[in-house]
């Protein structure tokens, strides 16, 4: 029996599967929103929100960056993680991720999600916004279109002459 054992293995040993968590984790920060198996998922999730906790931090904003910074490498990242995602979330207790599952691969079967931060779901536009973008996309197109549509004289290209002419 599994008594007070919290984590799953994922199949890897320790440095391998702490490796991974990071690259998820700095994945889910770059990108807010990945797509992962669910076991992996549902690992990264705690993962990631104790590193936003720490950014959400005040008091000792310097040592929490530097214990952000074992787990995230990316300065970039860890930028936008203390001045974006931190903002976002100083008014939240927790809860900053969403586990969304896709349902089983299509090559091993494996049980697939989505791991995307609060705030950043997908909002399709309407019909109307689809309608008014297209149109303003395609007013500069049609102007460049009738630039271009003044003739051009070309020489047809014929096979063989350059071998005859050269032959004179």
């Amino acid at each position: 029996m599994r008594h007070r054992v919290a984590h799953r293995k994922l199949g890897r040993i320790t440095p391998h599967r702490i490796a991974l968590l990071r690259n998820l984790a700095t994945a889910l920060f770059e990108r807010e929103r990945i797509r992962t198996t669910l076991p992996k998922a549902k690992e990264l999730r705690p993962f990631a929100e104790r590193l936003i906790t720490l950014a959400k931090r005040d008091a000792d904003r310097l040592h929490a960056r530097r214990l952000v910074l074992r787990d995230i490498q990316d300065t970039t990242i860890v930028k936008k993680l203390f001045d974006s995602l931190g903002a976002r979330f100083a008014t939240r207790p927790g809860g900053y991720t969403r586990i969304l599952r896709l349902g089983p691969r299509r090559g091993d079967g494996a049980e697939m999600a989505i791991v995307e931060l609060l705030g950043s779901e997908f909002k399709p536009k309407s019909k109307d916004e689809k309608g008014k973008k297209e149109k303003a996309v395609e007013a500069p197109k049609a102007k460049a279109k009738a630039e271009k549509k003044e003739p051009e004289k070309k020489e047809p290209k014929a096979k063989g002459r350059k071998k005859a002419a050269t032959a004179e």
